[in-house]
């Protein structure tokens, strides 16, 4: 059976991974806790979540979950991004990535490989090689950042001879993003848990995305709100102001009220409308819009 003929439910699931894990660790049973929450994690996947039957149009996400590089909050800021994109016409791609247990650069060769897989299967998947796009929640908004500033880095290479695709995303979408690794607003459980207790400067530095951002970084949406304690707006406001700096097309949405981790509950005021105003940036930006691959 290929990728198009299971598409119907379960979703397809694919190793990310099938020549072997780089680094490959024995960490036991991969754990799911209560929430679609997963822990442990030593192989790496995709979840193929089919667009709308009626209205495909060949954009897709590679949605990384959030959950401060300690566990994946894979339903609230996976599966259920997922569901909403496939309503818009959206492939989406639930990455599961490596987490502490692992620490850098594990996560960061998961999401490139994963933009690279997908690029690469496009005609399979039916979708446009040229309308990749990554989405992320807290950390999960990290590491979406992450792809959209070292697709290039060697750190995020193994050798594999899918190395040579391009790991460009061709859009960013940032939920109340982790961005910097140090200063006053850092999500310093996020650092500890990719970088260790005392990282390195240089990592540090490679880490805090908002200084790696370029003219090459694609197109970006960020959301965030002043009531987040956990990952201060700050964040968002760091990289969107490198993307301006860099003269990268950015909109940005900061809400009042709504606690970290929201994904889609509905009782944060206007924060709750997100998802409509995600729509319509995807929408102006062409990119709900059928296109051949």
């Amino acid at each position: 059976m290929t990728a198009l003929t299971a598409f119907a439910v379960p979703p397809v699931v694919i190793p990310l991974w099938p020549e072997g894990v780089p680094g490959a660790k024995a960490l036991g049973e991969e754990l799911h806790e209560a929430g679609g929450r997963i822990t442990r994690v030593s192989e790496p996947t995709l979840t193929v979540h089919a667009p709308a039957i009626d209205r495909p149009n060949g954009t897709a996400v590679i949605i990384a979950p959030g959950g401060g590089y300690g566990l994946l909050s894979a339903e609230r800021e996976g599966v259920q991004y997922a569901n909403w994109l496939s309503t818009l016409g959206v492939t989406s791609f639930v990455l599961k990535y490596r987490l502490a247990d692992f620490g850098h650069p594990a996560p960061l060769q998961d999401v490139l490989r994963a933009v690279r897989l997908v690029r690469s299967r496009a005609a399979e998947f039916k979708i446009n090689p040229g309308r990749i796009g990554v989405m992320g929640s807290s950390a999960g908004g990290h590491l979406a950042a992450c792809a959209g500033t070292l697709f290039n880095h060697a750190a995020g290479r193994t050798g594999a001879a899918l190395d040579t695709t391009d790991a460009r995303p061709d859009f960013l979408v940032l939920m109340y993003p982790v961005i910097t690794m140090e200063g006053p607003s850092v999500h310093a459980g996020s650092r500890r848990n990719l970088l260790g207790e005392t990282p390195a400067p240089d990592l540090v530095n490679l880490l805090s995305v908002e200084r790696q951002v370029t003219s090459a970084t694609p197109p970006t949406l960020l959301i965030h709100t002043q009531e987040d304690q956990s990952v201060p707006v700050e964040n968002s406001l760091l990289f969107y102001q490198a993307l301006t700096r860099a003269m990268v097309p950015a909109e940005m949405y900061l809400f009042e009220h709504g606690a970290h981790g929201m994904g889609m509950k509905p009782d944060f005021g206007t924060a709750s409308d997100w998802p409509r105003r995600a729509e319509e940036w995807l929408r102006q930006r062409g990119l709900l819009v059928p296109a051949g691959p």
